[in-house]
């Protein structure tokens, strides 16, 4: 399966009516067992993302009407958004086209699934839910770095898919708006969606040694493959979230030339160029490996 498929492509839903794919949230049909479900998974993240998640998704959790009780509405996000930084949330039934993706990422859409997983699911959901889109993404587009760095994004977007590049820039999507790490003066902090929603990830990405740490460079990282399957075996960090704002200006063109024929990196391979802020001692993935032959 291609990478992107698991990222924002390759919609498994059936084609709503609108043309954008955008469907109510439909709120009033949420169940109060699909309210326990947020409310587990928003406590046990509450208790856990003090002193590991960096301010700015602190903040944006403050600032919003997220809470505990029960699933946020759509609506009153999005009327908080626009006031701070002009984006909205929109509820799609799963995952959508690539190019219906990056037209309202382009537009500062928001495009998030109104389901929710099953109690069963709690740890682990092959496609994003509720609670990955809104508890992981939404506090971060207050950020008024995090929220350009995003509508850039989806204008690339359709720019990589007409220059058939889109594999690549899916890797800068991945290893920073889903699983990206921010230094901050307290140490390494997580700011990527993916971590943020993830029980067990929020605690591996910073506290197991197992995994790399590796300075954030765009062509590195243009070129690196990563795990759809299970936690990553290198995260890529930036200085600040300002770095994102520097990556927006990029002209991505030249550089996807230059890289054209480089070798494909395995996701948890270093080269000699990385700046290193942790070896990781690949521990964690050697004995997944072992498992899977046994």
């Amino acid at each position: 399966m291609d990478s992107t498929e698991h990222l924002h492509g390759a919609a498994s839903a059936a084609r709503p009516e609108r043309a954008d794919w955008t469907i109510d949230q439909g709120w009033e049909n949420y169940t109060p067992a699909q309210h326990q479900v947020w409310k587990t998974l928003f406590e046990r993240q509450g208790k856990l993302l003090p002193g590991r998640a960096c301010e700015a998704f602190v903040e944006g959790m403050r600032k919003l009407p997220i809470g505990g009780d029960e699933i946020p509405d759509f609506r009153r996000l999005s009327e908080v958004l626009m006031r701070h930084t002009g984006w909205q949330v929109v509820a799609v039934p799963g995952l959508v086209p690539d190019e219906v993706f990056f037209e309202h990422l382009a537009n500062r859409r928001f495009p998030a699934g109104n389901f929710l997983r099953r109690p069963d699911q709690l740890d682990y959901l092959e496609e994003p839910d509720v609670f990955h889109d809104v508890f992981g993404h939404v506090p971060m587009l207050l950020h008024p770095a995090l929220a350009d760095y995003m509508q850039a994004y989806g204008v690339g977007g359709l720019r990589a898919q007409r220059l058939g590049k889109l594999k690549n820039l899916a890797r800068v999507y991945w290893y920073t708006v889903e699983f990206g790490l921010v230094e901050e003066a307290g140490g390494l902090r997580i700011y990527g969606s993916g971590i943020a929603s993830s029980y067990r990830e929020s605690v591996f990405c910073l506290d197991d040694a197992s995994p790399n740490r590796v300075r954030f460079n765009l062509e590195r990282v243009l070129c690196t493959n990563y795990r759809i399957d299970d936690f990553q075996e290198t995260y890529f960090v930036i200085r600040d979230l300002d770095e994102l704002l520097e990556l927006a200006r990029v002209d991505f063109g030249p550089i996807y030339e230059r890289i054209c024929g480089n070798q494909e990196l395995a996701p948890g391979h270093l080269i000699a160029s990385d700046k290193l802020l942790q070896r990781g001692t690949g521990r964690y993935h050697a004995s997944r490996q072992t498992e899977r032959r046994s």
